[in-house]
């Protein structure tokens, strides 16, 4: 296995940032009422701006997924001065592909004029970028690719327009009394936007400006272990089973709202500190005989600032204690983007002109779907 090294990150965010105040009126009025829910939200998560592929006047799409991954994937070969025609291998990672069938990453090499080449779609949640990530790496560390380009990139939006939603339920109180209680429909979307990022890995270094070398990703999996928590495409039954869209009809899926993100936030307070730090985070230690005085830059895929404590806390408490001067999050005024988030991050530090050679990177990237966290460790050469 040879050395694999990000060499060039780019990001893609459509649109100007939308600010607070300004969100119904891209996204529209649920039930053509103000959420109630809106401002204690986003007063928990912490978001001040976030972009959508949405005209904020004609209320029309801009881009898609597949062309904001595309864009993405443009712009970081165009700084590694590099032509698509020589991609080897494209592996794309969304929670959220334009259609079912073709899969996303070939949606994505057809918006690029890709040459033939080893494709890859991952499906999932915020992890599917950091996956993606992982079978780029994989493919350049086995010699079957000289350059990959991994991406992760959402549409959120296309869930979260009013036309999706009813009025919201009378429990605006329960919102109030409790941080992480929402609605189940409207919570995420005050949470989640639009966006790409992408990343190209080659088996060797820049001669002129820092890389960063992969050192190891790992992605360990709950779902074996614990509930559905975030889901959409179904709703969950009274009895816990998720009933899957092609199981009833369409006049009622639509009818049922199965189309919009959901998520149980009783269910992601109670296990997803627990998981990404107490369990996933104690068994990395070991396998890596990983010590936190060895980190110099942490970069956590939290989604609401509410975790940013609780995280901090964690970690002290598993022996693992990063002070906050090493955190690096941008999800305040870039907004949370799902699998593209962890690009963000890497990327704004990358060209930051902060990392310098030797630096050691920790990123966490965390998911609530069903529970699953991946880690990955850089090093700045």
């Amino acid at each position: 296995m040879q050395d694999v090294y990000i060499t060039d990150l780019a990001v893609f965010l459509p649109n100007a940032p939308v600010e607070n105040d300004a969100i119904e009126g891209v996204l529209g009025m649920a039930g053509g009422r103000p959420s109630r829910a809106r401002r204690i939200i986003l007063g928990r998560n912490g978001i001040s701006a976030r972009h959508y592929a949405i005209d904020p006047v004609s209320g029309a799409f801009t881009h898609n997924n597949s062309q904001m991954a595309a864009h993405a994937v443009r712009s970081a070969l165009a700084r590694a001065n590099l032509p698509i025609a020589a991609l080897d291998c494209l592996a794309c990672g969304t929670s959220s592909p334009d259609q079912f069938k073709p899969s996303h990453a070939h949606m994505v090499q057809g918006e690029l004029a890709g040459p033939p080449c080893e494709v890859a779609s991952i499906a999932g949640v915020c992890t599917a970028g950091a996956t993606a990530l992982k079978y780029a790496h994989f493919a350049v560390a086995t010699g079957g690719a000289k350059l990959a380009v991994s991406t992760g990139s959402e549409f959120a939006s296309s869930f979260m327009r009013a036309e999706q939603f009813g009025p919201e339920p009378s429990t605006a109180q329960d919102a109030e009394r409790r941080p992480l209680i929402g609605f189940e429909k409207d919570f995420l979307r005050w949470m989640l936007s639009d966006g790409a990022g992408a990343a190209v890995l080659r088996p060797y270094p820049n001669e002129d400006r820092v890389s960063l070398r992969i050192d190891w990703i790992d992605c360990l999996s709950y779902a074996g272990e614990l509930p559905v928590c975030m889901y959409s495409g179904a709703d969950l039954e009274a009895d816990g089973r998720l009933r899957g869209w092609r199981e009833v009809s369409p006049y009622e899926a639509v009818k049922r709202g199965f189309f919009t993100v959901k998520q149980d936030t009783r269910r992601l307070e109670q296990h997803i500190i627990e998981i990404s730090v107490m369990r996933a985070l104690q068994t990395i230690m070991a396998r890596h005989d990983l010590k936190s005085t060895e980190i110099d830059w942490f970069l956590p895929h939290y989604s609401s600032e509410y975790f940013r404590n609780p995280l901090r806390d964690a970690l002290i408490d598993i022996g693992f204690p990063l002070p906050m001067d090493r955190w690096f999050s941008n999800m305040v005024y870039r907004g949370n983007i799902g699998s593209a988030m962890m690009y963000s991050l890497m990327e704004e530090l990358l060209y930051s002109g902060r990392i310098r050679r030797g630096d050691r990177l920790l990123c966490l990237i965390p998911e609530s779907a069903r529970f699953a966290v991946c880690y990955a460790h850089l090093t700045a050469v």
